[in-house]
């Protein structure tokens, strides 16, 4: 055991356990061992892509749900031009509340399960959407808003066929922003009794530290996917006029820390 632990130091630092506490981690994903505690069979590709299948429902769900709630609200702010105070105030709360602390004030109210975490998720998902599509519509030159306007499009066809498809980096860049601490975020699951691929983190006591850090390199080569995804849809929905250079909303920007290194590559 002193061994093991004082591996544990060598993993931080670099030294030769690393490299077998990651062929340890990758054995785990892979094929099936018996606990720490033992009596029973951990890990194995069936458990991971079991633990994986439920870590993405309940990501997606969170995100589906953010989605239908943020962005129309964006959307609308951003069109009308108010709002500004809830849109930006929305992600600072949303940063500041710990997504744990939500999960614990649900568990009075909802319960433990897979409701309790998915409310705590879909709150935590909002905040960046909402903010980056109100920025990214408030962006949107309000000459072509004006002409469309002038064109005899209604209020709405002024959003859907103007607004959206020249917000459509900002919306992306929240909709990443959100997807990626969702995915991050779902292994605290196992706190409400729901399984994800937190399960193997947070029992360590049963996994062993390979099941740690199996599970931990799947969930960021999941961040790490998701987020191409992400990106990849965005290049191919933004309209080809728009690719070479981004709308330029920069007094709202410089409110909003996690925008400033998008709104510091725009043009001035």
């Amino acid at each position: 055991m002193a061994a093991r632990d004082g591996g544990v130091t060598d993993l931080a630092t670099g030294g030769p356990f690393a490299a077998n506490a990651f062929v340890e981690a990758i054995q785990f994903l892979v094929a099936p061992r018996e606990s720490v505690t033992g009596g029973v069979q951990v890990g194995g590709v069936d458990e991971m892509l079991t633990l994986t299948a439920n870590h993405l429902l309940l990501s997606f769900a969170a995100l589906a749900i953010a989605c239908v709630v943020a962005l129309p609200l964006g959307l609308w702010l951003g069109h009308i031009g108010k709002g500004e105070f809830l849109a930006i105030s929305a992600s600072n709360v949303g940063r500041a509340v710990p997504t744990l602390a939500l999960i614990a004030f649900f568990i009075a109210f909802v319960g433990i399960g897979f409701l309790n975490v998915l409310v705590a998720l879909t709150l935590l998902a909002i905040p960046p959407l909402l903010t980056n599509t109100y920025v990214g519509v408030r962006g949107v030159d309000r000459d072509a808003v004006d002409a469309a306007r002038g064109m005899g499009m209604s209020e709405p066809q002024i959003v859907r066929r103007v607004e959206l498809p020249m917000s459509v980096r900002s919306v992306f860049g929240g909709l990443q922003l959100s997807a990626i601490s969702v995915v991050a975020t779902a292994i605290l699951g196992p706190l409400a009794s729901v399984e994800t691929l937190g399960t193997p983190i947070v029992s360590v006591n049963v996994y062993g530290q390979p099941g740690l850090l199996g599970a931990s390199i799947l969930v960021a080569a999941l961040a790490i996917l998701i987020y191409v995804l992400l990106a990849v849809a965005q290049r191919g929905l933004t309209p080809r006029g728009l690719k070479a250079g981004r709308s330029d909303a920069p007094g709202i920007l410089r409110r909003i820390p996690f925008l400033q290194r998008q709104g510091s590559a725009q043009p001035t």
